[in-house]
């Protein structure tokens, strides 16, 4: 009895292991081959992404401009006098470069070194110019960074100096204006008609003259240095900055001038701030989540704006900025990864695929092996030990490989790939070699045949249902739960378990739709049968004979239908991420050319809007008064949408002749307003703070504010989140006419005719906004690996096909060469053929593209395309009908050219040897 419990490791036999893999060196190179292929686009994929995402990181946070800077603020500490007044700090300077040390020092050491050396910005109030009939504004401002502040060159006058010689003075509360001395730049010195001595003509929003004194007109040595952005007004007028129709300018601040600023104004109007510019060059994808959650944390800790310490207040939208370039990145990767996921299904099955051919090829010597007694676990470890090494070769050259090409490998994705490869072989080995030697007979008894029958077909029951139950969880799971991570404090970015399931909806949808089609083709199959029977073709009952014969394979039609669904689905994927950069360009640009015309040639507008029409190639022309950051009240909050003045006609011609989305709701805005005095308008809000039926107030400089009334929802226009539309007509009988300050263009020629409009503006091009995006990182990577995607299952379809045609092609050629001594010619033979190879690949080639059609318009909602293509809604499913035709004929193809290459090779069997092994 302990002989029988002895335990005995398997011993393989190495020169069988050898001699089988010199026997069919061909057929597992190939397999070898597929795992290697896979391998490199599995294993590099997942690296480029990540390249790919640190591009994106810095790509995002350089287009937010100043929203990604980190601020910091601080109230100065009180200048109370002994005697009751206000005493002139000499140090103040110096203060500001301590409050800039002490920001600094808080920052800690990530956020530090992400972000530039800081710039410490004081700012007055808003000024109004009293003079001339435009509103115009005016502001003190000081810029000091670590090493002072921007360079400037003085080319009138001199720098700001002290109003008074003595550093400590006292002035009462209620005294004249303080004197205060500031530098002009060049631009502002002209536009304000002044130079060095003048007075410039200011009041504070309380009406009291402000003693602002100019010391000297200067020009930036460097107008690309960061502190300019800060203050541009200190470099050139801005308009619209303090309300549409306005424009700011601004005077430069000393150190020496800063402490007379100071007493210039109240006590707590004289604002100070610091500036932390993000350093994009050293923004990488791993880093995103530490520095979101460290700017999180500032901004926690900070002090309470309406405590009066000297307290630092933190402000930034950093966060933000890194949590939209994490949400598009996430949404990238789970994007590859369903890609990715098709690709590694379709790959398991043609592996399977090639490990049935190898078996078929090998069953005799498995046979004769386990009838000379040879142990199954023996075979089976020789023919493990043998698909083992092969995966693990193969997929370790693939990885290298990929590493040799891109900076960093994922092998994750390729084990699904090496397990196929390593159990498929051996599992049916070992079942072929089980079968030789098994003496279990067919059971006599009926009922007994029906009870295996019954079991078999249970197993299979089973099977499917649990594919079946698994698909329906996975598009349950991810229409409710979608493809980007659970937004939390330990979010690290990448593809957890719980996105296993929705990731694999598209893979997991074309098995369940591949296993619907395997139950319904041997009925079709055997209803040809029965009505070729009634014709008097005897080589559609041989083909139709043949095919109801081979239906029942499973493996062949999963491999075809996966592999041309899922090729579909790339290809729908690819060419609705194009379609929607295009959208996207045109919802950007709002034309294909668009100019924003500078304040300096605002006036000039209108006649260059009847030049550019007058211009060969030109279509369209509408102009319009363009806001970005309007000051809009509701009744308790500030807003800042962009506020677009137009005319609502040429507005509405431009929305229908162009591909953007048309509003019907125009037409109501040229109707009269819900009440006497209300402008009616159309707004648009990403957090519903701007809804229909909303009122809204404009404010104005020196007269009532016009009040606004939302009778309609905006289109999605300019990329603009928040949006509000007025008719130019509705809004001038108001009180307020608009100054055009956009022009958008439309017609071959539109690029051609605003280069050479000769006014300073801003050219926008809706092909040159198209090109950026295209290249954009993530857009880029998207784009390429759908198209890789679609060819390499294109590819593996038409390897599937091929396999499964060798596997059965023994069989069939045996059939057909015994027909033949009936008198069936060779040509005859290859019709025969032909019949038996097709129906798969028919409905293969039909039932493909249409799957792959359903599953995108079932999965691209959840997948987040507009995050890539920048659209204001998710893109409708493009289906690229054409591309379809060329998979299914692809596949038809191939299928066509196997038959003639399959009878070349079996030109030279002999009948008696087909015979002999018939017998």
């Amino acid at each position: 009895m302990n002989r029988w419990l002895t335990r005995r490791w398997p011993a393989p036999h190495w020169p069988s292991v050898r001699g089988r893999g010199r026997t069919d060196a061909g057929a597992l190179l190939l397999t070898a081959a597929v795992i290697a292929a896979v391998a490199l686009l599995a294993g590099a994929v997942p690296a480029l992404l990540r390249a790919a995402a640190d591009n994106a990181v810095q790509d995002t946070v350089r287009r937010a401009g100043h929203d990604s800077n980190v601020l910091v603020h601080a109230n100065w500490e009180r200048d109370d006098g002994p005697t009751g007044g206000r005493f002139r700090i000499s140090r103040l300077a110096e203060d500001v470069d301590d409050f800039r040390a002490r920001a600094t020092y808080t920052l800690g050491p990530d956020l530090d070194a992400a972000l530039l050396p800081p710039i410490a910005v004081v700012h007055g109030p808003i000024l109004n110019v009293t003079d001339g009939n435009l509103p115009r504004t005016f502001q003190l401002t000081y810029l000091a960074g670590d090493l002072e502040g921007p360079a400037v060159t003085w080319i009138a006058g001199s720098a700001p100096g002290p109003a008074v010689p003595e550093q400590s003075i006292e002035i009462p509360y209620d005294g004249p204006p303080w004197p205060v001395q500031v530098g002009l730049s060049e631009a502002d010195a002209a536009a304000l008609n002044l130079g060095p001595g003048d007075r410039i003509p200011v009041q504070d929003g309380q009406g009291r003259d402000k003693d602002v004194r100019i010391s000297g007109i200067y020009r930036p040595a460097d107008s690309a240095d960061p502190a300019w952005r800060l203050a541009p007004a200190l470099l050139r007028p801005v308009p619209g900055a303090d309300g549409v129709g306005t424009t700011r300018f601004a005077g430069l601040l000393s150190r020496e001038s800063l402490p007379d600023a100071r007493l210039a104004f109240d006590e707590d109007q004289l604002r100070r701030t610091v500036h932390f510019a993000p350093e994009p060059d050293v923004l990488t994808w791993d880093a995103t989540a530490t520095l979101a959650g460290q700017v999180v944390k500032l901004k926690a800790a900070s002090g309470s704006s309406g405590v009066r310490d000297q307290s630092l207040k933190w402000e930034s939208q950093l966060d933000t900025v890194l949590r939209d370039a994490r949400t598009q990145i996430s949404a990238a990767s789970a994007q590859a990864a369903v890609l990715l996921a098709g690709v590694l299904t379709t790959t398991v099955l043609v592996l399977l695929l090639a490990a049935d051919l190898l078996v078929r090829r090998r069953t005799p010597a498995l046979s004769a092996a386990r009838q000379r007694g040879a142990a199954l676990p023996d075979l089976g470890a020789e023919l493990i030990i043998e698909s083992t090494v092969l995966s693990l070769s193969a997929a370790a050259v693939g990885l290298a490989l990929a590493r040799a090409a891109v900076p960093g490998v994922s092998w994750t994705w390729t084990v699904p790939v090496v397990l196929a490869g390593a159990v498929a072989g051996p599992a049916f080995g070992t079942l072929v070699a089980a079968r030789a030697s098994r003496d279990r007979r067919q059971p006599a008894n009926p009922a007994a045949r029906r009870w295996i029958l019954a079991t078999g077909q249970l197993r299979r029951a089973a099977v499917e249902a649990a594919v079946l139950i698994a698909a329906v969880a996975a598009f349950v799971t991810l229409h409710r739960r979608g493809l980007l991570p659970v937004a939390s404090a330990g979010d690290t970015g990448e593809l957890t378990g719980d996105l296993v399931l929705p990731i694999s909806a598209v893979a997991l949808g074309v098995l369940a739709g591949a296993l619907v089609v395997l139950r319904l083709l041997p009925a079709g199959v055997r209803f040809a049968l029965r009505q070729s029977l009634r014709s008097r073709r005897p080589l559609a009952v041989f083909g139709a004979a043949r095919a109801a014969t081979t239906a029942g394979r499973a493996l062949p039609l999963l491999a075809l239908v996966s592999a041309t669904a899922l090729a579909s689905f790339a290809l729908v994927v690819g060419t609705t991420v194009a379609r929607g950069l295009v959208d996207g360009a045109w919802n950007t640009v709002g034309a294909d050319a668009r100019l924003d015309v500078s304040v300096d040639a605002e006036a000039a507008t209108p006649a260059l809007a009847e030049r550019i029409a007058a211009a060969p190639g030109v279509e369209q022309v509408v102009v319009a008064q363009v806001t970005d950051s309007a000051r809009i009240f509701t009744e308790s909050t500030l807003l800042t949408p962009r506020l677009v003045v137009v005319d609502t006609a040429a507005f509405q011609r431009l929305l229908a002749t162009t591909p953007l989305p048309d509003a019907p709701a125009l037409a109501q805005i040229t109707a009269p307003g819900p009440g006497p005095v209300d402008v009616p308008a159309l707004v648009r809000s990403s957090d519903g703070d701007l809804r229909t039926g909303t009122r809204l107030q404009l404010p104005r400089d020196g007269a009532p504010a016009i009040r606004l009334a939302a009778v309609g929802t905006a289109p999605s226009f300019g990329g603009a989140s928040d949006v509000v539309i007025v008719d130019a007509a509705a809004l001038a009988d108001a009180g307020l006419p608009a100054v055009p300050n956009t022009v958008w263009v439309t017609g071959p020629g539109a690029a051609r005719a605003v280069s050479n409009s000769g006014v300073a503006a801003d050219v926008v091009l809706r092909a040159d906004v198209l090109r950026a995006q295209r290249v954009a990182p993530l857009t880029a990577g998207v784009l390429r690996l759908a198209w890789t995607a679609a060819a390499v299952l294109l590819a593996l379809g038409l390897l599937g096909l091929t396999l499964a045609a060798a596997a059965s092609a023994s069989e069939r050629w045996q059939t057909l060469t015994r027909l033949r001594t009936l008198g069936l010619r060779p040509r005859d033979a290859r019709w025969v053929a032909a019949g038996e190879l097709l129906p798969p690949v028919v409905v293969a080639a039909v039932c493909g593209p249409l799957f792959g059609a359903l599953l995108a318009h079932l999965t691209l909602g959840p997948l987040e395309l507009r995050l890539l293509t920048g659209q204001a809604t998710d893109p409708a499913a493009a289906l690229p009908w054409w591309l379809f035709g060329l998979v299914s004929v692809a596949l038809l193809a191939a299928a066509a050219a196997v038959v003639p290459v399959e009878s070349a090779l079996r030109r030279r069997d002999r009948l008696s040897e087909v015979l002999r092994a018939g017998g």
